[in-house]
């Protein structure tokens, strides 16, 4: 339901708001309102971003902002902005930091995060909320990824690398880390549309099973598997990874385990453990909370991210992983930290999203396409500035003799970073 803005109303309301941030803030933004002028906040020539306020509920979003109620009125077409996307979230965060302050954020944000008990992440909740990610289509994820479609952190050596570069070096990176060698095999849980498994059957010769639950990404991945002739060397299921049997030598989850729940880490663990032979080796890779009572990110972001983008997700602090992982029979033996390597993912993919935003406007209704524009753009955000993290962790089962150990890493970096 949309109010309709009546300008008295609007004058009365959010004049004595523009005047405090103008005063405590100078923003370079105008907020305006059809037929009216609007107001500056700030002292500025040209405003770098211009805000159009379309009904009360988008003003109501302004009198108590955060990421969420902004983004939500953007989303919702309460709200529209123009400005470069960077700019945008600049001033997103900017309005919430100053309501934060205003309000009172502190306690609201341990009471407002879900608890992890709520969630229950059962197989038909967890294939919905999957289905609801991934299903858009994968003509709208190949319009913006790399071209192998790899949808998770790249790993930049030197900062210089395209992202599809970088992408090729971060599974070479993973495969190179488990010591993949040729007939073994490999589960691959959430494996996309099939670039991990493609990469570890042509390059290192293993043998695969790659596990998604997305119809979109099982049917890609098969074709992809077909066309590069692999079908004796990998197999593509769509399948929970509840219902996997094993065992494998070698086991990946990259992106995947943000999806299973705090509650369900242990459990999540402990199928990687019995599904991992004697001597094989695991390595999860995945996103991870920098509040160590694994709260969501500040202002609201987390909720915006729940409600739009990745319904039952949550995020683990690492010392989380690593807790439940060791109560799942698994040993920690190596643990990278990858937040700058996301932090310029996420700068790829947005810029690749603004650059094709009128394409991906025939392949997407305006709702879907502004939730990942600022989606994208948000989770830059959060990753450059240390709201959320990534970490690989390698493991093995737990209770192996001191001398199956390495010594050091250098064998993580002798080959991996060198390509194909």
């Amino acid at each position: 339901m949309r109010l309709t803005l009546d300008p008295t109303n609007v004058n009365s309301v959010l004049s004595p708001w523009a005047e405090r941030l103008r005063r405590h803030l100078n923003l370079p933004l105008m907020v305006q309102w059809q037929g009216c002028q609007g107001f500056r906040l700030g002292e500025f020539d040209t405003p770098r971003v211009v805000l159009d306020v379309r009904d009360m509920t988008g003003a109501a979003a302004l009198l108590a902002p955060s990421l969420d109620s902004l983004g939500r009125a953007y989303v919702e077409g309460h709200i529209d902005v123009t400005g470069s996307v960077q700019d945008i979230i600049d001033m997103a965060h900017r309005l919430s930091d100053h309501g934060a302050k205003e309000q009172g954020e502190g306690m609201m944000r341990r009471l407002i995060h879900r608890i992890a008990d709520a969630t229950s992440h059962t197989r038909e909740q967890d294939r919905k909320a999957i289905q609801y990610h991934y299903d858009v289509s994968n003509e709208f994820y190949a319009a913006w990824l790399d071209p192998a479609m790899v949808y998770s952190c790249a790993y930049f050596e030197t900062g210089t690398e395209t992202l599809a570069q970088a992408q090729e070096k971060k599974i070479d990176h993973i495969l190179t880390k488990l010591k993949v060698e040729p007939g073994q095999t490999l589960l691959d849980i959430g494996c996309g549309w099939g670039a991990l498994v493609l990469r570890a059957a042509e390059k290192f010769g293993a043998r695969c099973v790659g596990i998604t639950l997305s119809q979109n990404q099982h049917d890609l991945a098969t074709e992809r598997v077909r066309a590069a002739g692999l079908q004796d060397q990998i197999e593509i299921r769509l399948q929970d990874y509840r219902d996997v049997r094993g065992p494998f030598d070698r086991i990946t989850s990259v992106g995947m385990f943000e999806h299973v729940g705090l509650k369900n880490l242990a459990g999540y663990f402990r199928i990687i453990h019995d599904l991992l032979a004697p001597a094989g080796w695991a390595l999860n890779h995945g996103i991870t909370s920098t509040d160590p009572q694994n709260g969501e990110t500040s202002h609201g972001g987390g909720r915006f991210i729940d409600r739009y983008v990745f319904p039952e997700g949550e995020l683990p602090h690492i010392g989380t992983v690593l807790t439940t992982m060791q109560e799942g029979g698994l040993e920690p033996t190596d643990v990278e930290s990858l937040r700058r390597h996301y932090a310029r993912t996420l700068d790829c993919w947005s810029a690749s999203f603004e650059a094709k935003a009128e394409h991906l406007k025939t392949l997407v209704n305006d709702k879907h396409w502004r939730i990942w524009r600022v989606y994208l753009v948000g989770s830059q955000w959060a990753f450059e500035h240390d709201e959320v993290s990534l970490f690989q962790v390698l493991c093995c089962r737990a209770g192996k003799n001191a001398q199956s150990l390495p010594w050091s890493r250098r064998w993580m970096y002798e080959n991996s970073l060198k390509g194909a």
